[in-house]
């Protein structure tokens, strides 16, 4: 198994409450698919540089750690996708630590 780091973009619009609660549907749907769960960094909401659509100017962005084979990133991808509450998703091979020199 490999780690990996899924950046989240939360859609917001017309709803500030319940950004918990979306973290947690998909921390579920990465344990559904098979993988575990490390870390949930909640960042904050940022307003975006390049305004694609004007319903979605801002998003709340969570980076989530977690260890799974890679097999099962296609499939999130796709869960993603039809998630309503997922403005986006980006997902790379989280970094090794470096080691500490004593």
């Amino acid at each position: 198994m490999n780690k990996y780091e899924g950046l989240f973009i939360f859609n917001t619009a017309g709803k500030e409450e319940g950004i918990k609660e979306m973290i947690d549907k998909v921390s579920a749907e990465i344990a559904t698919a098979g993988g575990k769960v490390d870390t949930v960094q909640k960042m904050e909401k940022r307003s975006f540089s390049r305004i694609a659509d004007k319903r979605h100017t801002s998003g709340f962005y969570a980076n989530i750690i977690f260890e799974a084979n890679g097999a099962i990133l296609d499939v999130l991808r796709i869960r993603m996708g039809l998630n309503p509450d997922v403005f986006r998703v980006m997902f790379t091979v989280a970094a090794a630590p470096k080691p500490v020199a004593a």
